[in-house]
Order: structure tokens, then sequence, then C-alpha cells
């Protein structure tokens, strides 16, 4: 601390901590908060298209007049499902990856 404050003050403790804490947070700078902001938008979106999709498909399975319908339905949106969370995956390793060498993506 720079500043003498009172004993009883509660602005000692906090400026201690803040103090403790930021060398620890350096590594959170501006390309950082952009890329996550990034991520957040893009799983935000990825939720919601599955929601989407999810939805659709309760609706497809009451529609279904056999098991083997039902069975198909379902195959078919497990490996849609598969391949998109692969396919996102992939995208979120991509945008994160420039994080650990200091550039955003």
């Amino acid at each position: 601390m720079t500043r003498e404050t009172e004993k009883n003050s509660f602005a000692p403790d906090v400026l201690d901590v803040m103090a403790a804490v930021n060398p620890a947070m350096s590594w959170m700078n501006a390309p950082w908060i952009d890329t996550m902001t990034e991520v957040g938008g893009e799983l935000a979106s990825f939720v919601a298209d599955r929601f989407r999709q999810d939805i659709a498909l309760q609706q497809a399975l009451l529609r279904c007049r056999s098991l083997a319908e039902a069975q198909h339905k379902q195959a078919e949106f497990l490996q849609k499902a598969f391949d998109q969370y692969q396919a996102e995956t992939g995208k979120l390793i991509a945008m994160t990856g420039g994080i650990a060498s200091g550039r955003s993506s």
C-alpha cells in the first residue's frame, strides 16, 4: 500500500487483496478478453441451435408411425449431433489457439 489509512478502514484489506491478485491476473489482457467474448458468443449460438434441433427431434418422434421410424430418426439425430459437436470443438480450439502465444483469434 502506498497510503496510510486507519487500521479499522475497509480500504487496506481490499487494496491488499488487489495487490496480491494483480500479478496472477496479468495474462488477462485485451486480446484474451476479446477471444473469450467471441468464444462465449459462439457457445451461446451453438447451444441455442442444439436446443432447436432437440425440440425438432421431439416433434419428429411424435409424428413417427413405427418404432423403426423412431429409431431411424434418433440415429440420424445422434450422428448429426456427434458431427456438430466435433466441428464445434475444432472451431473452439481454433478460436482459442492464439491465447497461449499471446495472439488473439
